[in-house]
């Protein structure tokens, strides 16, 4: 299909709003947890489900989204997602009890869930590999502003206005976006006849949720719960199942033959590292700032919105400089500037400054804007056309494990080494700090799983020294074969 230049900036343009909006809403209630603990009279357990469903419906529906893109249009499946977190969004707005407000946000990640791998594959029929950096930066620019502004405004919405705000404020803009989808979204890939296996789809549904639901729910509930052991070694055996499916298959719903090639699989490893720092660090530096030492949550979102602008703003440039000097010396770059950033919390206490840990976010965001979007087009640069929409559905199954695993992790570490401290404190006869022990606990929990997320770090680079330096030149062979 012959698509000018313009129709393709528009349909990016498109695209990209939506993906900001469907970001944006992710990431907007974690602030807003406790106060809906109050509003709602629910535990702290039961709130965790607004973002614990999110994942879990997202989770479970990436898989079959390389189905999707073959089966149905790129119009029909973005308008259809719009809509979703449109219907999703208009439902938490009007919620009058916290099963409805659960209802509205499930709704929102089956909109939430198609739109980054239909995003990505779009791409990769529109562009060829040289150029494919400069666009991935923009989207991740569009990907990463919205979780970075997420907190603070959430926080600001919160304290002045009312957390319904958070839904209805989405809705005008929702609708913007439809209309525009309406008039100017085009078709870019043929559909075919696809068949659905319904067997994978069984197996992929009850195999990821229930990895996703253990993992998430061992933080709260403890690595020694019956239900949480079940669902992990359930979700383990089926998946297991699932992916054996997929290799005897001839059409499968998720093609795992994408691992037979080398770059894309270096880069899923990492991919796995990076995404299990960045979601702990989201959950641990919060957990620090408030409990350890008192800020509010408004604060705690002003310190993360500088490191996360740049990081936004930064993520053009380095998409430029995938274009220009390949994914390797990015990845080496960006891998140094996150060891020294979590070098310098291994030993975070009560009196480390607020600007401190402000300019070590900041350094973080600055390594991760060198890795986060050219890990994903270096990953789909290494692919044949036509397995695109699977790299891309591999990609975010393997995202979405690895932001519940690494959270439920660093959390299980930081209350391990929290509880420990706390009994040691509690032992001590004279406490020479003026900080109550139970926030002098905390501090040092996070501390401790601080070194953990070092010690990944550590992996991630030793791993990025295998990419081969002649990434660009492999990708151009291996798309000349493809095109043969």
């Amino acid at each position: 299909m012959d698509i000018t230049e313009r129709n393709k900036k528009v349909l990016l343009i498109v695209l990209i709003a939506g993906c900001f909006l469907s970001t944006l809403n992710q990431t907007l209630l974690n602030v807003a947890l406790s106060g809906l603990m109050e509003v709602f009279d629910v535990t702290a357990a039961t709130v965790q489900w607004l973002s614990t469903g999110f994942m879990l419906v997202n989770g479970v529906l990436v898989p079959i989204t390389a189905f999707l893109m073959q089966r149905f249009t790129t119009r029909q499946l973005f308008i259809s997602s719009m809509f979703f977190l449109l219907i999703g969004s208009v439902l938490c707005a009007c919620a009058g009890n916290f099963g409805v407000l659960l209802t509205g946000r499930m709704i929102q990640a089956i909109g939430a869930g198609i739109i980054i791998p239909l995003m990505m594959t779009v791409i990769l029929y529109l562009y060829p590999s040289e150029k494919r950096g400069i666009i991935m930066g923009t989207i991740g620019f569009a990907i990463i502003f919205a979780p970075a502004i997420a907190p603070t405004l959430s926080g600001f919405i919160i304290e002045y206005v009312s957390w319904r705000w958070l839904f209805i404020g989405l809705i005008p803009f929702l609708l913007i976006v439809i209309v525009l989808a309406f008039k100017y979204l085009m078709n870019v890939a043929e559909t075919t006849k696809a068949k659905l296996d319904i067997t994978s789809v069984i197996l992929s549904t009850i195999g990821f949720g229930c990895i996703l639901f253990g993992f998430s729910s061992a933080g709260s509930k403890g690595w020694d719960d019956p239900g949480v052991i079940t669902a992990i070694i359930v979700g383990m055996i089926v998946s297991t199942l699932f992916c054996l499916r997929q290799m005897k298959s001839s059409d499968p719903l998720l093609n795992l033959t994408v691992f037979k090639y080398k770059v894309f699989t270096l880069t899923s490893f990492i991919n796995v590292l990076i995404t299990m720092i960045m979601y702990a660090d989201l959950i641990l530096l919060p957990i620090y700032l408030q409990n350890g030492r008192g800020f509010t949550a408004f604060e705690a979102g002003l310190l993360l919105l500088p490191g996360a602008v740049i990081n936004a703003f930064l993520s053009p440039v380095t998409g430029k400089m995938f274009d220009k000097y390949g994914a390797k010396p990015l990845f080496i770059t960006g891998l140094v500037f996150i060891i020294v950033s979590m070098w310098g919390v291994i030993d975070i206490s009560d009196s480390t400054t607020y600007i401190y840990i402000m300019v070590r976010t900041i350094i973080l965001r600055i390594g991760l804007s060198f890795i986060t979007m050219p890990l994903n087009t270096a990953g789909l640069n290494a692919l044949p056309r036509e397995l695109g929409s699977h790299g891309s559905a591999v990609n975010n199954t393997i995202r979405q494990l690895s932001g519940a695993i690494g959270t439920a992790v660093v959390i299980t570490v930081y209350t391990m080494q929290a509880t420990s401290h706390a009994s040691e404190l509690s032992m001590e006869n004279e406490n020479i700090t003026a900080i109550e022990p139970e926030a002098l606990a905390s501090i040092l929990g996070s501390s401790d799983a601080y070194v953990f997320m070092l010690a990944l770090s550590f992996v991630a680079f030793i791993i990025a020294c295998f990419m081969p330096k002649k990434a660009k030149a492999a990708i151009k062979k291996s798309e000349g074969e493809s095109q043969n």
